[in-house]
This record gives C-alpha cells, structure tokens and sequence, in this order.
C-alpha cells in the first residue's frame, strides 16, 4: 500500500502538491497561545514530509509561475500605502523599519559566515529567523542565476527550504514573546496603562463587552415630540446641536399625518414625528426614556447605503476634524481599513491617502461624502487580467534586464523583485485612477495565500529527500544562530524606537511586529494592552518591511555567494 502510494504521488505531482496544501494549513490552524505555524510554514512542513515519503518531481515554471503571482498581489495591496507611508505621520515607525529590516540582514550575513554556511542555508537562516516565507522565493531566483552547476544550484534550494524550517519556529514564537512580554519588560513599562492613556490621547473610547461603537452601528426610529419637549420651538439644527457629540441627526419628519422635508431650519412643533439616526445606546438611552417611540413605516422607507469609498481626498487630516464638515450630517463611518489593518476610530485619527472608508447613511448624503472624499468602491468580480499579465511581464523584464554592478560583475534585480515592484506601481495608480487595474480582494486573496504556499510547498516537496542530511550538516548552530538573527533586530528596534525615536511604548511594539511582517506578534501586543492601538504602529512598518525583507533574499544570497 505504501509503495503503491509512493508511485502515485510521484506519478502525480500535481495531486501531491494538492495533498502538501490541505495538509499545511490543517497543521497551520493549530494554536499553542498565540503562536501557530500559519499556513505557509505548515505546506513548507507538509511538503517535507512528503518530499520524504516520495520523490516528487518539482516543475521549476510552475513554482516560478505562482510566486510571481503571489508578488504581484502583495505589491498589489501594500501600493497604497507603501509611498504615503514614506510620507506621512508614521515616519518614526518607518525609521524603525528600516532599522530592524537592515539589522535584521546584518545579523544574519555575519551568523552565515561564522558558521561557515553557504548560501542556501544563508538565505532560509534570513527567511525563517525574520519569518518572511517571501524571501525564500527570491532567495531561490538569486540562487538560480550563480554561475553554478545545475546539481549544485538544486542542493542550495534544498538546503533553504531546510534552514527555513529550522529557524521558523523560534523566528515565530520570539517575536511573539518579545513584542508582548519581555519587550515591555526591558521598557520597565505596564502596556495596558500605556494603552489606555494612548486611547485617551487620540479620543478612542474602548467598547465594553455587548456594546458598539456609534461609528459602526447605529438605529434609524421614529419618536414623537411630547408637547413639553426640550425640542419644541427649536430648529433640527438646533436639536441636533444640543446633542453634537453624539452624532443623531433628524432625518425626517412627519407633521399633521404629511411627511416634510428635513430642512435644518425647520422648526420642530409638538406632536411632530422625528425619524432619528444614531447610535444604538444614545438613542435607545437618551431618546428612549424622553420620547414615545413610533412605528412609522413610511417615514423610515429612506434608501440606505453601506458603500466602501478609496480615499484621495482630504488625505492628512485628523477624522474629527473630517466629521465636522457639514456634507457629513447623516453619516456614519463603519470602519477605516488601512492595507489589510482595521484601525481603532477616534477623533485623532489622521486618514492617509489609499485608506479605506466604508460609509453608512442614507443615499444622497453617501454620495455627497463620496464626492468629497474619493470614488466608491463598487463590487465587481472581474480581473483585469490585462494590467495583471501585462505588469507582471514588464516588472519581470525589467527586473531581468536592469543590471547592479556587485564586485566586479553585473547582477541583475531578478524577475521576482520585478514583479513585486510592478505590484507596487499598479496598486498605487489605481489610488488615483481606481478604474484602472481593477482586481478583486478575494482574487488578490487567492493569489498571495495560495500562491505563497503552493511555492513553499513544491520548496518543501525539493528539499525532502536531503532534510535530515541537511540538518545533521549544519547541525545546533543553525537553530542558535537563527535565535541569534530573530533577536538582534528586536532588541536593537526596541531602544532605537524608544530612545532615539522617542516613541510611545505601544506604538513601538506594534511597529516593532510590523517590521518583522509578523501580525501575530501585533496581536499579542493587543491582547496584552487590551487596546487595538498597537495597529496603528505596525501599518506604517508592515509595507517597508514586506518589501525590503523579500528583497533581502535576494541580497543574502549574492553576498554569501562570494559575489
């Protein structure tokens, strides 16, 4: 049976590398606290296994082919915020990334060079100690191109999908323990009272348990003015004035059994029938035990809309300054989403171009908002499969043609660097012209886990049959360097932000998680602050270091190579 088992898989490469992935993130879904594999490094284990088990025959194309794919769709979706990054108020958690991504890279050349390891080891020792599966992949291009023996090229391939494994674990589980429990330790802080004094500063009130935040949640009832009513005589402008902190507007109106017009002059009569929009808690709370609450069908038939809107306008500004404009009356604001980060409201919040705002309210006053702040995102399932291939094929030309002169020879940037850049570009245009290059969250979704784990996978299923030989080459070294190369960065970003960069000690740990791309890290930082505010560090780290860490793989690689 395990004979017949082995052929099959060998026979049937493609159903292999099917197997290694259900297998990798099954075991990548396991959680010990706030440490799981992920299902990246878990199809990297699971095509070692099987890479053990069978020999399977990897198509170099094909592995080529989806990591191409994967970076397109990471430059894809860090290319809004990766240039208002480098410009905007998060300049100190980029600082710190380029510290720790820089760091990162020095630590791990001169361990590869005190154990002597050559530059397949070198470069899994990079990607696993700094827990970027990416730089594996263009760690694996860079290897392609030396002016080496086939056999040899494919032994170095092997030996950094080795290395990587090895290293991954501690990589992994030390950012964790750092950013959340020995980091504020060194500080001598207590990050839950930091937290909560940052949550003051920038106007965020956390949510207890059962409640919602009014900018995400709200009611539209109709209650009628009792004929002593604070509101008799008074304007809705004036009504809505008296309880502006609170953000209910009056929507509609009913008078002498007619709906009218909610014009903010109009002056509000006993026995007028309000609809009023708002929070949950402060209608239900405020109104709820001041006013009898009507069933008015009709008065609240208003056309509702829940619209995403891409931000180009209004770019550095702080919200609460944004929700004092008179186009925002009637609105509410869900969510910001900044990259794959929901970021906590709060009236401090500085939006950035490329944020994305999902706005609620009824429909002129989102289409008013949306023309003030940028064009709606409108659903689509369609991919722009020309802009894709097309950028793909340009950035990969362009990363094979350009030519960086490294000691005495031409090194070229590598058609996986390329490819990320045209990324990079494509994501960002589409911040000014959001027509253009039109792809799909899930598409995008699709392209960068599968595509990531289908090449770790086939990585694994190569390095299978030379893993323990590999291993007893290199042997204790390889897992205390890597726990060398996982901590130097950490440390050296930890007093570098807080003394030199003067950062708040939450933002710094979150920053700290964004330069090393580790979102599990970001977290544990929020569990141990209870706050979300760690996040609001790690955005503007997380798209310089996603960048600068895959490229890594690439530079590890011709500088262990004697190049």
């Amino acid at each position: 049976m395990l004979a017949w088992l082995e052929q099959f898989l060998a026979r049937y490469p493609e159903l292999a590398l099917y197997l290694a992935i259900t297998i990798g993130y099954y075991i990548g879904a396991f959680k010990f606290g706030s440490f799981s594999l992920g299902p990246v490094t878990g199809s990297l284990f699971a095509g070692i296994l099987i890479g053990r088990f069978a020999e399977v025959p990897v198509s170099s194309t094909t592995k080529a082919f989806l990591f191409l794919l994967f970076l397109f769709g990471i430059g894809y979706s860090v290319g809004p915020q990766f240039l208002q990054t480098l410009r905007r108020d998060g300049l100190k958690s980029v600082a710190l990334a380029l510290v720790c991504t820089t760091t990162g890279l020095a630590a791990a050349y001169a361990i590869s060079r005190f154990l002597q390891l050559d530059a397949g080891f070198s470069a899994g020792l990079l990607s696993g100690s700094l827990t970027q599966s990416p730089a594996m992949g263009t760690a694996t291009e860079a290897i392609g191109a030396l002016p080496l023996p086939e056999d040899v090229r494919a032994q170095l391939v092997a030996h950094v999908a080795v290395a990587d494994a090895v290293c991954y674990l501690f990589g992994a589980v030390g950012a964790i323990w750092f950013c959340s429990v020995l980091g504020p330790k060194l500080l001598g802080v207590d990050i839950e009272a930091e937290a909560k004094e940052l949550e003051r500063s920038l106007g965020i009130e956390q949510e207890a348990d059962g409640t919602t935040s009014g900018y995400r949640e709200f009611e539209f009832r109709a209650y009628k003015v009792a004929a002593d009513g604070m509101v008799v005589g008074k304007s809705i402008a004036q009504t809505e004035a008296m309880v502006a902190d609170l953000r209910l507007f009056v929507l509609g109106v009913r008078r002498d059994g007619t709906v009218i017009e909610a014009n903010p002059t109009l002056v509000l009569n006993a026995g007028d029938i309000l609809a009023v929009s708002g929070r949950r808690d402060d209608i239900v709370h405020l109104l709820g035990t001041r006013a009898d609450e009507i069933e008015d069908r009709e008065l609240l038939d208003v056309p509702f809309l829940v619209n995403e809107v891409l931000l180009t306008k209004l770019t550095g500004r702080p919200l609460g300054e944004v929700a004092s404009e008179s186009w925002t009356r009637g609105l509410y604001l869900r969510s910001v989403r900044r990259g794959d980060a929901r970021l906590p409201l709060g009236p401090d919040l500085i939006l950035a171009r490329g944020d994305i705002l999902t706005l609620v309210g009824p429909e002129p006053v989102v289409a008013r908002a949306a023309a003030q702040l940028g064009p709606v995102i409108a659903p689509t399932t369609a991919t722009d499969f020309v802009v894709l291939g097309l950028a793909i094929f340009l950035g990969g030309l362009m990363g094979a043609v350009v030519q960086i002169p490294i000691g005495g020879i031409s090194v070229s940037l590598g058609t996986s660097v390329g490819a990320l850049v045209a990324g990079l570009v494509v994501g960002h245009l589409r911040t000014r012209h959001p027509l253009f290059g039109r792809i799909p969250d899930g598409a995008i979704a699709l392209m960068t886990s599968l595509g990531l784990a289908s090449f770790v996978a086939m990585t694994g299923l190569h390095a299978g049959p030379v893993f323990f030989s590999a291993l007893k080459e290199v042997g204790i070294g390889l897992v205390l360097g890597g726990a060398v190369v996982t901590l130097t960065p950490l440390v050296i970003g930890l007093y570098f932000g807080r003394y030199v960069l003067r950062m708040n000690p939450v933002l710094l740990l979150g920053a700290i998680a964004g330069a090393l791309t580790m979102t599990a890290a970001m977290a544990a930082v929020q569990t141990q602050s209870k706050s979300p505010v760690a996040v609001l560090g790690y955005t503007p780290a997380y798209p310089v270091a996603q960048i600068l860490l895959t490229i890594w793989g690439t530079v590890i690689v011709i500088a262990t190579a004697g190049l």
